[in-house]
């Protein structure tokens, strides 16, 4: 039997990709995940206390383009930077806010997925509010307890912007809700290591983090920017949400283990595949392939 398993959504994926590595893992999720159909990766700043002041927008869609080439099969996807500075009501004109806006204007519905703060929502709302009937977000941040939360406070300008658009479908993975996605940190190694050149990579990412020196790494990593997989690529993720207005809903449970599990199987798979057409065109070749 052949399974065929089709994609329910054109998605974009919008964060910080120069910042913590969850957010490529989780764009590998969603470039592994058949159900969804990745049409844009677009790039935000992230804050100067944990990355390059000179710009890092365009350093980080440098990041995820690498990670879809080594992935494979996404050629025809853009990987487009915003802005290096937080959001500006008065407008501006970035390349990310047009990739989304044109991404929005192909499709009759999109998933934007947001992983970091909402500066390239909200750059590309301001450029043609018109698209937002057509957007259903699913942003990772906020706090139910109105406690520090980075991708909010990273660009508040852009979050209280972005909530003020009525017509806008919003589903919020909120801190008390993103943190329940959490791995140790030797289980992130171990599983990373030992699932083929895309794990491999995504584990470097995490070494070459450039963390300030009062920052001390926990045993336990939260994979927080997967939690939008509960509505995109794995609905049956035991996702439970508050309703927060007719168009609006907060995440307040989810089943981590399923999503989490989901992604180091298709690591696995996505390896076992690339080492399999290496054999056959080692054998068809008649020449010896050393597998990694």
């Amino acid at each position: 039997m052949t399974w065929t398993l089709k994609p329910r959504a054109a998605v974009v994926v919008d964060n910080d990709w120069a910042g913590d590595p969850d957010g490529l893992v989780a764009l590998a999720h969603h470039a592994l995940s058949p159900a969804d159909d990745v049409v844009l990766v677009t790039g935000s700043f992230t804050s100067p206390s944990f990355g390059d002041p000179t710009g890092s927008a365009a350093q980080g869609a440098g990041h995820a383009r690498e990670l879809l080439d080594l992935i494979g099969g996404h050629d025809g996807v853009p990987t487009v930077g915003g802005a290096d500075a937080a959001f500006d009501p008065a407008g501006r004109e970035t390349a990310a806010a047009r990739a989304i806006v044109e991404a929005v204007r192909a499709h009759s519905e999109v998933v934007v997925v947001c992983g970091g703060p909402l500066t390239n929502i909200a750059d590309a709302l301001a450029a043609d509010p018109s698209i937002a009937p057509r957007v259903r977000l699913a942003w990772v941040g906020g706090s139910i307890a109105d406690e520090f939360e980075y991708n909010r406070d990273t660009d508040p300008a852009a979050a209280e912007f972005v909530f003020a658009h009525d017509g806008l479908r919003i589903d919020r993975f909120p801190l008390e809700t993103y943190r329940l996605m959490a791995v140790s940190v030797a289980e992130l190694e171990d599983d990373l290591t030992s699932s083929g050149a895309v794990g491999r990579w995504l584990w470097q990412k995490y070494l070459d983090l450039p963390l300030p020196p009062q920052v001390d790494v926990d045993p336990v990593w939260p994979l927080g920017d997967s939690a939008p997989l509960a509505v995109t690529a794995l609905p049956h993720a035991a996702a439970r949400f508050a309703q927060d207005g007719a168009a609006r809903r907060t995440c307040t449970a989810l089943d981590a283990r399923l999503i989490i599990g989901d992604f180091f199987a298709r690591l696995r798979l996505h390896a076992r595949i690339g080492e399999f057409e290496c054999i056959n065109t080692a054998d068809s070749a008649d020449t010896q392939i050393h597998l990694p």
